[in-house]
């Protein structure tokens, strides 16, 4: 069955014509193939090689940059989405009296719901454990977790 590549979404032709991917860049032309055939040379090859991996340096690079430019605004958009989805459906959110929001307007201004404690450990017990963080809940308690280095 023939389909139109255009409109199939895992298609090249497709993510090029909808800004996916890089259309124009002159990376690209070296990806192009070239029916002339040339006579074997050391020297050539070795220049062709490491041209080939500088190419491909550079369009990983512009690749990147393209994909940051192209997911700039996802974070705004995505928070909009979310208020506009809380305004829609407010009406399913449980209802909170004045006094109770007020209280709790007091609590957070007074006190954080939670601080970073740092602890270290001695070089000694430090081969066998590593370094870990302890978040100081409000209530009293003490959360361990481990920290990625």
């Amino acid at each position: 069955m023939k389909r139109n590549p255009r409109k199939l979404k895992w298609t090249k032709a497709f993510r090029k014509s909808a800004g996916k991917e890089m259309v124009v860049d002159s990376t690209l032309t070296f990806a192009a193939r070239r029916n002339v055939p040339v006579r074997y040379n050391r020297d050539l090859v070795a220049t062709t090689l490491k041209a080939m991996q500088r190419v491909s340096e550079i369009r990983a690079k512009r690749e990147r940059v393209f994909y940051k430019n192209r997911m700039a605004g996802n974070k705004q958009r995505e928070k909009a989405a979310n208020l506009k989805l809380v305004a829609e459906n407010e009406h399913l959110l449980p209802r909170v009296k004045g006094s109770e929001k007020i209280a709790a307007e007091a609590t957070e201004a007074e006190e954080p719901l939670a601080e970073e404690l740092v602890v270290e450990i001695p070089a000694q017990k430090l081969a066998k454990v590593k370094k870990l963080k302890q978040r100081l809940m409000v209530n009293g308690g003490v959360e361990d977790r481990m920290d990625v280095d």
